[in-house]
């Protein structure tokens, strides 16, 4: 074990000769560690409510330590939820999970709106008529396909709210084959802008 102290010895830096990890030790003991394999721990964290008031929307991943003082305490491994004790958390925290799941809907007509919280991809069986609808659930950096089907009639057509965004401002133009099928990708690259690529056209 090797050990570096700061001046005022407040500090001390402990090299675990046996795990390799470093731990940070004050006078009243040890206050944290930063394992081998990249894991930084802390037994607390004192903060205010200047310097807990501008958490960053972003996505959080991997275990948090717990947290004590004023404003925070026992934050979960979950980040989704963050329980208070004797202050206010201000701020956006936004913990984005991606999801991978695939919405297959097999009847639609009117106004649609796509859920890309809970689906990336989306597979629509078109029974008439659709306007895909401006959504508000997607997330910067989302992609996927939309698979678009024409039922047994078949010349169903799809127009687009504002947040759909098309080559060329081109719109949509879809085989109107009966039965047919066609796949149309997306990016999301920023708030109510969701990028569509051209169509690939009658997968048979």
């Amino acid at each position: 074990m090797s050990t570096l102290k700061s001046s005022s010895t407040d500090l001390t830096l402990n090299a675990d000769g046996v795990g390799n990890d470093i731990i940070f030790q004050s006078n009243a003991g040890q206050v944290g560690k930063l394992t081998a394999e990249g894991v930084l721990t802390a037994t607390s964290f004192v903060g205010s409510a200047a310097t807990l008031t501008a958490i960053p929307a972003a996505n959080i991943t991997g275990t948090l330590p717990a947290i004590s003082g004023a404003n925070l305490t026992n934050l979960p491994a979950d980040a989704t939820k963050l329980p208070l004790a004797g202050g206010t958390l201000t701020g956006t925290l936004a913990a984005k999970v991606a999801t991978t799941a695939t919405n297959t809907d097999t009847s639609n007509t009117g106004s649609v709106t796509l859920d890309f919280s809970t689906h990336q991809n989306f597979v629509l069986t078109l029974t008439g008529n659709v306007t895909l609808a401006n959504p508000s659930t997607e997330a910067i950096g989302q992609s996927g396909f939309i698979a678009f089907i024409q039922d047994s009639t078949g010349s169903r057509t799809v127009a687009l709210g504002t947040d759909y965004e098309t080559p060329a401002a081109a719109g949509l133009t879809l085989t109107s084959t009966a039965s047919a099928t066609d796949l149309v990708p997306y990016l999301v690259v920023a708030a109510n802008r969701i990028l569509l690529g051209a169509p690939q056209l009658a997968f048979a």
